[in-house]
């Protein structure tokens, strides 16, 4: 059955721009780039927002975070949601594209909320594959526990591949960057968009094939490409994860000093090209 046949839930959905970081192009391609140029990373949460429900996709990460990985921290996301009239008791239900520290930070600022995760992500994420360094580098070991915490805490809601979150928004099960990495799709007034997240941290990661270093599987984050596609009703309407580009494209929020973008609003800016 075509879950999209049905009547979904619409959602208003913004991304808020947190923090960032420089970077080459050599960083950003598996197997490296031989131009030698920019190309900056900027880190995201996405709040979907439907009269009856908040929902955060991602947690981001914290200050001391930020001091230790020396990355930019331009306001806590979960404190930027106040910039949308959201508080964080306001906030029901959390997904948890995956487990890396920039990700699933601030877990504990969100007294209220279930956590929404793939079987495969949390196997990974505490299982023998941290026992090697290279693989365990992009995790934080308290976001973790805080996770195992809320597992005892019965607010941890697993999935096990594919699923509904909530009315009008499907998780999709991609791997590929980590074992249990998950996408978001969206339905909203301008159609069903897909929140990559890092199953594509760049717009030109998907569009020319080429994946991000950090990879689980080479052969599902290729994959994954095209369940991106197959998911969004155009390419207009999908959304990578970490690209500068998307508060270029989408129509920003007025009146608040926090980069916030409306993603539920047609695009004002074509993509340039890579």
């Amino acid at each position: 059955m075509d879950r999209r046949s049905s009547a979904p839930d619409t959602y208003e959905v913004y991304a808020l721009r947190y923090a960032h970081m420089p970077r080459q192009r050599s960083d950003n391609f598996l197997g490296g780039d031989p131009h030698d140029a920019p190309m900056p990373m900027d880190f995201f949460v996405w709040l979907l927002r439907s009269p009856t429900r908040c929902i955060l996709v991602d947690t981001g990460f914290n200050a001391e975070t930020a001091r230790v990985r020396q990355r930019e921290l331009l306001c806590c996301p979960i404190d930027g949601l106040a910039a949308l009239n959201v508080e964080p008791q306001d906030i029901s239900d959390v997904i948890l594209t995956h487990l890396h520290y920039d990700h699933a930070g601030n877990l504990d600022k969100l007294p209220h909320a279930r956590f929404h995760i793939q079987d495969a992500e949390v196997e990974y994420a505490t299982g023998r594959c941290m026992c090697h360094g290279a693989m365990r580098h992009a995790y934080s070991v308290e976001d973790v526990v805080e996770l195992v915490r809320s597992v005892y805490q019965e607010r941890v809601v697993f999935h096990d591949g594919d699923g509904d979150a909530a009315p009008g928004i499907r998780l999709l099960r991609i791997g590929g960057h980590t074992k249990g990495l998950q996408a978001v799709q969206v339905h909203t007034a301008r159609g069903w968009i897909v929140l990559a997240s890092d199953a594509s941290h760049f717009y030109e990661n998907m569009e020319a094939g080429r994946p991000f270093p950090i990879v689980h599987s080479v052969a599902d984050m290729l994959q994954g490409y095209a369940r991106l596609h197959a998911a969004a009703d155009t390419p207009d309407h999908i959304v990578p994860g970490h690209d500068p580009r998307v508060l270029e494209i989408y129509p920003r929020l007025a009146g608040t000093d926090i980069d916030i973008v409306q993603l539920h609003l047609p695009p004002t800016k074509a993509k340039a090209g890579p």
